[in-house]
């Protein structure tokens, strides 16, 4: 059962997080040939000179891809956030940064400066980098394992409704006009200012304050909030049992996780999700959806219609994936759509191959496209978020984050400034690289990928276990490796006889 305040949470902490994500993925394409005259208006007032195309080219790149380098600033910088302010108040003040990108975003024409929307785009990177780590974390954490799967979803959910959101508001009758575009970027403001008025009566994580905080207190009325019930016992007890092993550990660093033996190939599954979700060539169809579309012979008018249609498909798949993600588990839905988008992906190649000798094939281009987007929402688009939140225990759990931020945005960063060359190197054959990494993703996940659906974080360890080549009591001793500590030392950081009892126990 969904309770009312786990609902709210889940929407409110989305769509001032996950929204704006995909929102600023899809705002630059509608306006691009108006951003692109600003610029070389802009270059042309100050040295006297149109810029060359190369150098717009190159220009346009950075301004699309820099979101990216945003990010994995954010991704970098959220543990040591995360782990003092919590995880809703790290999710409230990211907000400022969300203000400040789109007030020089929006005013960037206005002041006839073009470093300020680049600036702009570095400052909301940022704050997707620190959104994208912090709300999957916190969805994961307020929620019972039963439905943990499909609340993970909602962070691929409001993607999609980002990006949809910025197709419409990008039409010609909307925002997607030459005087109307610095517009677009201005309604960041909306989202981020509905989250702090709301989320603020909301409850922080109960398996922060009870693990990190020791407030065990705050926490039972959280998980009374969010659980909608008295009797919280059983899920403040299961905490505990994890809570019991790591009550002589800090935070693992990524240093010390990268090191951590129990958990080698968890990371190392976090780190090909994370990169076949970017490489797999979807963000390059929503930073240039319509010269994609141009180059498939569609009407010029015709362009932004077609492309929301995106944005429609990307929603209802992802709607339908929070569903059944439940019924049907993360394993097949992940390695399904991998396997549905190689498939798309070789024939998208060959109708924009044969375009020009057959008159129908454009639209089945557009189809493949559509297909695409579809198969990609079905599983990829959102479970590498989930599946990051469920292999790692408290402990780890910031550093994990950190790893598959750093993997989602140096790849993302790589797409945006890439594809335009990939796309005039290979021409029509452009697709084939994406195919080729969706086909690699889906073999790994294959051969190692376990199911987590309805699964404790214990059991999940145990799932990775003999790969690992670690018994689950080791994984539990051995969140660091270089540091053990002998029985004794262990038994001095226990408060009570009652617990030095239980961990003698526990070791033996």
């Amino acid at each position: 059962d969904w309770s009312g305040s786990l609902i709210v949470a889940s929407l409110v902490g989305a769509f001032g997080s996950s929204f704006l994500y995909g929102y600023n993925l899809s705002v630059v394409n509608a306006p691009a040939v108006y951003i692109k005259k600003f610029y070389n208006e802009t270059w042309q007032r100050r040295y006297g000179f149109s810029m060359e195309e190369n150098t717009l080219t190159l220009l346009w790149s950075i301004t699309v891809s820099i979101f990216a380098i945003g990010g994995l600033v954010g991704a970098i910088i959220v543990t040591p956030i995360v782990k003092f302010f919590g995880r809703k108040r790290t999710l409230l003040l990211n907000n400022i940064f969300a203000v400040v990108a789109a007030l020089l975003m929006a005013l960037s024409r206005l002041a006839g400066s073009f470093e300020m929307l680049i600036l702009g785009r570095v400052i909301m990177g940022v704050d997707a980098g620190i959104s994208l780590s912090a709300l999957p974390m916190y969805l994961s954490e307020i929620s019972p394992k039963e439905i943990r799967g499909s609340l993970g979803q909602v962070t691929a959910i409001f993607i999609c409704i980002g990006v949809f959101t910025g197709q419409v508001l990008g039409l010609p009758e909307i925002f997607g006009r030459e005087s109307r575009w610095p517009y677009l970027f201005g309604m960041i403001i909306v989202p981020s200012l509905i989250q702090v008025v709301i989320l603020p009566f909301l409850p922080e994580s109960p398996r922060y304050l009870l693990l990190e905080k020791h407030d065990t207190h705050r926490a039972e009325k959280a998980f009374q909030t969010f659980l909608g019930k008295k009797d919280v016992s059983r899920e403040v007890e299961e905490v505990l049992s994890e809570s019991r092993v790591q009550r002589n550990t800090k935070l693992v660093s990524v240093l010390q996780l990268l090191r951590t033996r129990a958990v080698r190939w968890q990371v190392v599954t976090v780190v090909v999700t994370m990169g076949c979700y970017q490489l797999c060539g979807l963000n390059a169809i929503w930073y240039y959806t319509n010269s994609i579309f141009s180059e498939s012979g569609i009407n010029h008018e015709t362009i932004p219609y077609v492309t929301l249609s995106t944005g429609a498909v990307e929603t209802v798949a992802a709607v339908f994936s929070g569903l059944v993600i439940e019924r049907l588990g993360r394993r097949p839905l992940l390695i399904g759509g991998f396997g549905l988008m190689v498939v798309f992906f070789a024939v998208l190649t060959t109708s924009l191959t044969l375009q020009n000798k057959v008159h129908w094939l454009p639209y089945l281009s557009i189809a493949c496209i559509l297909a695409i987007i579809a198969s990609f929402c079905i599983g990829p688009g959102g479970i590498p978020f989930v599946l990051t939140g469920e292999f790692f225990q408290q402990s780890q759990r910031p550093a994990a984050f950190m790893i598959a931020g750093t993997v989602n945005w140096l790849s993302n960063f790589a797409v945006g400034l890439l594809f335009p060359f990939i796309q005039s190197g290979l021409q029509t054959y452009c697709f084939l690289v994406f195919a080729a990494i969706c086909s690699a993703g889906a073999t790994y996940l294959f051969f190692v990928l376990p199911e987590t659906k309805n699964k404790t974080f214990n059991e999940i360890s145990q799932a990775f276990a003999k790969r690992n080549k670690v018994s689950l009591e080791m994984q539990e001793m051995n969140h660091y490796p270089e540091e053990r500590k002998s029985s004794a030392e262990q038994e001095s950081n226990f408060t009570s006889p009652v617990d030095k009892v239980e961990t003698k126990t526990g070791i033996v």
